[in-house]
């Protein structure tokens, strides 16, 4: 079986983040690791080169295949911030309605900036999903 890329690295996450060279996306990121550091109650740590993560779950498939992911994170892609919400969506209908102006994967959200969308609902959201991971 090949080896998981994204798993938790010794990367700094503070240079990781003061790294980001538009300062809009910096400054978003910071909110960022506010908001998860207090949903998760668990310091970031870098999961592969390009993705902060918190705390942490293992999952197995059906299939066989199982392995550790981080409870929520996100990563400062080029086209958009991109938020891992591990139970998905479904879930959150509500919080989503009234989220604001976003796309979303199977279990990532994508927002272009965080003054896209309503914070407190976006707070809300990550510590729903990160309660249901951990109960999990």
């Amino acid at each position: 079986m090949a080896e998981l890329k994204t798993k938790p690295t010794k990367i700094s996450v503070s240079a990781f983040v003061k790294a980001i060279p538009d300062p809009e996306r910096r400054k978003d990121c910071t909110t960022l690791l506010r908001i998860m550091k207090a949903a998760t109650r668990a310091e970031p740590v870098m999961w592969g080169p390009s993705i902060v993560g918190f705390g942490k779950y293992h999952y197995k498939y059906a299939s066989g295949h199982e392995g550790d992911m981080c409870l929520t994170g996100f990563s400062p892609r080029v086209q958009a911030l991109t938020l891992y919400v591990m139970p998905g969506f479904p879930r959150y209908k509500a919080l989503m309605a009234k989220l604001g102006k976003h796309k979303t994967g199977k279990a990532c959200l994508y927002i272009k900036r965080l003054s896209d969308v309503d914070l407190a609902v976006l707070k809300d959201l990550v510590t729903a999903s990160v309660k249901h991971m951990k109960s999990r």
